[in-house]
């Protein structure tokens, strides 16, 4: 028996005709939908999180900092790479906006899958909220030691998921 191909069904071509298609003779597509786009983005941030060694993978930081790039990477389209994504997450970029904006035009094309993980974790960001330093004053800091980590406020995930990627890319 042939192992289960990417769009669900066995075989090589995922309906057990083995000749790509993809489609059980009727016509009619079978098989789950995979979000190809959204698992390689997914892989490429979970990477660079790892290697920076910023947090600790599986604690609340290091997932609102995966996603938060996951979603740069994946609405960055084929275009991106490590200097638009770090563009994107620099401080002073808005980084909300643009998500927003791009996930309303339906992400240029994204597949229907892929799509909907984006916008799915766009609104988990957005209603998640993590203790963290407060990040408000960052972009103007004038030294070491110039950040009060004592002083800690609630950040929605995404500010702090930014802040964690653009690090993170900044590292590897």
């Amino acid at each position: 028996m042939l192992p289960e191909s990417t769009n669900g069904g066995a075989g090589r071509g995922g309906d057990g005709h083995g000749d790509g298609s993809g489609h059980d003779g009727d016509g009619d597509s079978s098989g789950l939908a995979v979000p190809m786009d959204w698992l390689c983005a997914e892989y490429a941030a979970d990477g660079l999180l790892r290697t920076s060694g910023l947090v600790a993978p599986g604690s609340l930081e290091y997932r609102a900092g995966l996603r938060t790039l996951t979603l740069t990477i994946l609405l960055s389209g084929s275009g991106g790479g490590p200097d638009r994504w770090l563009s994107r997450t620099a401080h002073d970029h808005p980084w909300s906006v643009w998500v927003e904006t791009r996930l309303a035009r339906s992400a240029n094309g994204l597949p229907e899958a892929d799509l909907a993980l984006a916008r799915n974790t766009w609104g988990r960001l957005r209603a998640t909220e993590l203790r963290a330093t407060d990040l408000a004053g960052l972009a103007g800091l004038a030294g070491p030691g110039a950040l009060d980590e004592e002083r800690q406020v609630w950040l929605p995930a995404w500010q702090l998921g930014v802040a964690l990627g653009h690090l993170a890319l900044h590292l590897c």
